[in-house]
Parts: structure tokens; C-alpha cells; sequence
């Protein structure tokens, strides 16, 4: 040995259990301690030379966190010398002198000697705080899962709202609409009429007077007839922007016709002001009569169908099948036009798309829609029939 050397460097096995701030220490094969260090000692509430040949299971590990008792058998630190299983728990408590008790994580390996197995060393940390940060990080987790769980279903509740109101106040437009074409059509389709009857008569009578006038008076009544008959176009052009005008605030073909009759008169009107070729094709119970409200859906979103097809197409044939599968109803509306990226029909701007999408989201339907740049476009409705009553 050197003459400098001090004498604590001769036990470095000592020192080291001494220095670590991890508790340690050792059982012989009936559970009972044979050394354990300052800090293990200090973290259970006893002296060092209190717990030597202390049953350790008896003294720091007889039960659980809620007070149940911890049988011996059960107990994996005997398991490591007992069966030669090593094991590494965070899950238990020790208890300590005083009777209170702390979250432990523990190691425990056996100690073989000449192949035998006899006792086990055991190291354990106190992890109180860790296990403390576990559970308000745990609570802080199911808080903020709640809460975004709250503002879900306030969003949720939200948007139903939305579409209820957005419901309400078409349906609100629609009973609008109805009552200003029937204002239209019994006020000022009558007043035109009318005028037209007594344009009419008054062209007339000028014609009968061309016998009697004197030759002077000829231009004059060219002049008075010539106007008669351009207002008696003018006329004719506001019956039919009327008829207009009425057809687009409520399609009266809807309660002459049905919807069915609706919609084939819709699509032979477009096609012949659009100038394309239509390929029809409707095969549905005709007899079937579905409530006006989804009837006044289904026509509003054909109507728009048709309309992106003349706006944006630039179609020379289109193709519409409607058709019953199951209980759903099927409207599809494919043009050979110029097509689309699919995200134009996905944009914030694009109103026809999104009213389309909400009329039939109310009656639990749905709007599809196929297109790629030069392949056309495909429009598919899809919407549940009403259930029939027996």
C-alpha cells in the first residue's frame, strides 16, 4: 500500500454505497437484510444497524399504496432469489418508519455464488415527485382532452345551428318567392294582358277608320298604328319576361306537373337555349310524390347542376339519368365539357357548389362531384326517399 493511501479507500465497495443517493441493500435467502446503505436507511425512516436482519418484505413492503395487504409470495423481490428472476418495478410503494409511504421504483437481482443462488440485491430511488409530474401532467391531459372534447361539441352544436337556420331561411325564401310570383302573375301578368287586349283594340279601330279618314289624315294614323303594334311587342316581351320572372321565383311546373314532369321540362329547356344535345334517361315510380320541400331540393339543385354545366362547360352533349336504387333517389348530370381540377368544386368561393351541398345535406343527401381537366364533369346526387306509409 502506498504511505499516502488512507485507510476508506481500502472498502471501495463501502464507499460507493456510502456515496450513492440510491437506497441499496442486500437479503439473504429468508428475506432477511444483510446491508443496506445511509441513504436507503435515511429514505426508509430507520438507522443502518435497525434494519440489519430485518425481514425487508416485513418491514418496508408488507402492502400496497391503498393499504391492502402484500403477501410475501407475490412480493418480486423474493421472486429474484426464489426463482432467479430479475425484475425492475415502478408501480409500489415502501413504507416508512412512521407509518407514511412513498412511490419506489426498484430493481432486484439475484446473487449467484458457485451457481447458487443466494439472496438478492435490491436498489430503489424515491420517485414521489416524478410520479406527482405524472399524474398533474395526466390531469393536465384529461382537462385539455375535455375541453377540446366542450369546444367540439360547441362547434358541432354550432354548425347544426348554421344549417338549421340556413334551412329555415331557404324555406323562408321559398314561401317568399311563391308569394311574389302569385302577386306577379294575379297583379301584373293581368295588367299586361290587359294593355295588350286594348292595344290590340285600338290598332284596330284605327285600321276600320282608314275608310272614312280623309287622305290628309293617312300618315298620322301609319304613325299611331305603327306605334300600337311596336308597343304591342313590348308587351308580348314582358308576358314572357314575366312568365320568366315567375318560373324562377316558383316553378309552377312543380304543382302542374310534379317532379318528375319538373325536371324533364327543365333540362329540354336548357339544352335548347344552350344549344346542346341531351341524352335522358328517368327510371323512377312516377307515382311516387315526395314532400314539396325535398321536391323544391331536388329541382333548385338540377337547376344548378344545369347552370355550372352552361357556364363553365363548354359541353356539346349532356347526359342526365335519374334513376331509384334501394330507398335513395339518384340524379347524375355528366357533361363532355372542358373539365376541372377537382379542388374548384372544393373552394370557399365556389357559392353554386356549397347551396347545392347544403340543400341535400338537410334532407340527409349528398352531392359527388368528378372532373379532371378535358375528361368533363360528373354531378351525382344522392338523396334518401321518404319512407312510404303502409
Amino acid at each position: 500500500m502506498h504511505p499516502t493511501e488512507t485507510p476508506a479507500w481500502r472498502d471501495p465497495l463501502g464507499l460507493m454505497l456510502a456515496s450513492t443517493g440510491e437506497g441499496v441493500f442486500g437479503v439473504d435467502l429468508d428475506g432477511l437484510c444483510v446491508f443496506i446503505n445511509p441513504a436507503g436507511a435515511r429514505m426508509i425512516g430507520w438507522q443502518p444497524e435497525q434494519v440489519l436482519g430485518q425481514n425487508m418484505h416485513v418491514l418496508t413492503h408488507h402492502a400496497h399504496a391503498d393499504g391492502t395487504h402484500y403477501p410475501l409470495d407475490d412480493c418480486p423481490i423474493y421472486n429474484a432469489f426464489r426463482r432467479g428472476e430479475p425484475c425492475r418495478i415502478d408501480s409500489e410503494v415502501f413504507w416508512r418508519a412512521d407509518g407514511s409511504h412513498f412511490a419506489v421504483e426498484y430493481s432486484s437481482y439475484p446473487v449467484f455464488d458457485q451457481g447458487q443462488v443466494r439472496g438478492a440485491v435490491v436498489t430503489f430511488v424515491d420517485i414521489t415527485e416524478r410520479k406527482q409530474a405524472e399524474e398533474a401532467l395526466h390531469q393536465a391531459k384529461n382537462e385539455l382532452e375535455a375541453r377540446v372534447a366542450e369546444r367540439t361539441q360547441e362547434l358541432a352544436t354550432a354548425l347544426q345551428q348554421v344549417r338549421e337556420l340556413a334551412a329555415w331561411s331557404e324555406a323562408v325564401r321559398e314561401e317568399e318567392r311563391t308569394r311574389i310570383a302569385r302577386e306577379v302573375h294575379d297583379e301584373l301578368g293581368s295588367l299586361l294582358v290587359a294593355l295588350k287586349m286594348d292595344v290590340g283594340w285600338l290598332d284596330k279601330r284605327l285600321s276600320e277608320q282608314e275608310q272614312r279618314e280623309m287622305e290628309a289624315a293617312q300618315a298620322m294614323r301609319d304613325t299611331m298604328r305603327g306605334k300600337c303594334q311596336n308597343m304591342g311587342r313590348l308587351i308580348e316581351n314582358a308576358v314572357v319576361n314575366v312568365g320568366r320572372i315567375i318560373t324562377d321565383l316558383r316553378p309552377s311546373i312543380l304543382d302542374h306537373q310534379g317532379l318528375w314532369g319538373a325536371l324533364e321540362w327543365q333540362a329540354q329547356e336548357f339544352v335548347q337555349s344552350a344549344e346542346q344535345q341531351l341524352q335522358w334517361c328517368m327510371a323512377v315510380d312516377e307515382q311516387r310524390q315526395l314532400p314539396e320541400a325535398m321536391a323544391m331540393a331536388v329541382f333548385r339543385i338540377f337547376q344548378e347542376m344545369l347552370s355550372n354545366v352552361g357556364r363553365h362547360a363548354q359541353a356539346r352533349t349532356v347526359d342526365v339519368d335519374i334513376f331509384e336504387r334501394g330507398e335513395w333517389l339518384h340524379l347524375v348530370v355528366e357533361d363532355d365539357g372542358i373539365g376541372a381540377l377537382p379542388q374548384a368544386f372544393e373552394s370557399p368561393q365556389a357559392y353554386g357548389i356549397l347551396g347545392m351541398r347544403e340543400r341535400a345535406r338537410h334532407f340527409g343527401g349528398t352531392v359527388d362531384i368528378d372532373s379532371q381537366p378535358g375528361r368533363g364533369t360528373r354531378m351525382h346526387l344522392s338523396m334518401p326517399l321518404p319512407q312510404v306509409s303502409a
